[in-house]
């Protein structure tokens, strides 16, 4: 890579799997890999099942906002007034209550401090992506700005000063990774993130684009850049990267302005 200095321009934690992100400067990495505070929290219906937007589109029209420092959710329906405050330990209780109401049926919070509730639990690292990419995305859908595509795909570390589809470069073939850095944090990248029917809907709302997966397969395969590993695009409904971290990474800090560094191991690609 020449003339691009890949840059941290936003970190995005989401504390409760599925309601709405948190941006912050700066975040703690577990020995997981996982990100502090990240998908800490889920719902979960009386069967056991995530309460998500695969599971149940009502969630899309939930708001939330989650103070950090105070370990509380301010919860508002959609298109109301009211707005519910709980702390998320002390009133539990009442915010399952709450959530049940909303959702028409029994739900249970459920907290996980080691490696919160990520979708791939394998690779259970921050997704990345960058910001030239949403760009890219949000012109392919009259109507959708960069905001609402970046809501739609929910990725933890968005980087600047680099090109659309740059994050390609962050895998190789399925026994390879590739080894880099952002700031002190060491990462593996590990494969093209598998998306669901969550990005073909509002974010706010819950309403479906039309013809929004069939769109994102054709211009992901035209756009796809020469660096990327095709091997690995069983599909084209593919998006941001998967990462894993080595246990050796946590307690150090990713921030707003770290840097991407490539490095060479045994067993890795360098790009």
């Amino acid at each position: 890579m020449t003339d691009v200095i890949p840059t941290v321009s936003r970190l995005l934690i989401y504390p409760i799997k599925s309601l709405d992100g948190v941006c912050v400067e700066n975040i703690n990495v577990l020995r997981s890999g996982a990100l502090k505070h990240d998908r800490e929290f889920a719902i979960f219906n009386k069967s056991g099942q995530f309460v998500n937007g695969k599971l149940d589109a009502r969630v899309h029209a939930l708001r939330s906002k989650f103070e950090i420092e105070t370990n509380t959710v301010a919860l508002q329906a959609q298109g109301t007034d009211s707005t519910h405050i709980f702390h998320i330990e002390k009133d539990r209780e009442a915010l399952e209550e709450w959530l049940g109401e909303y959702f028409g049926f029994a739900v249970e919070i459920k907290q996980n401090v080691d490696t919160g509730f990520p979708d791939d639990t394998v690779s259970p690292g921050p997704t990345i992506i960058s910001t030239a990419t949403l760009e890219a995305i949000a012109s392919w859908y009259p109507g959708l700005d960069v905001e609402e595509i970046r809501s739609r795909f929910r990725a933890n570390i968005e980087i600047s000063g680099v090109p659309a589809f740059w994050e390609d470069r962050l895998f190789a073939e399925p026994e390879e990774t590739v080894n880099f850095q952002i700031g002190e944090v060491k990462f593996m990248g590990i494969n093209p993130c598998q998306r669901c029917v969550v990005i073909t809907r509002d974010s706010q709302t819950g309403e479906v684009y039309p013809n929004f997966q069939k769109t994102f397969v054709a211009q992901r395969q035209a756009t796809l850049p020469e660096w990327a590993q095709r091997s690995r695009f069983n599909h084209f409904y593919r998006l941001a990267i998967n990462t894993r971290l080595p246990a050796s990474e946590g307690g150090k800090t990713i921030s707003i302005g770290d840097q991407v560094i490539f490095r060479k191991t045994a067993g890795s690609r360098c790009i």
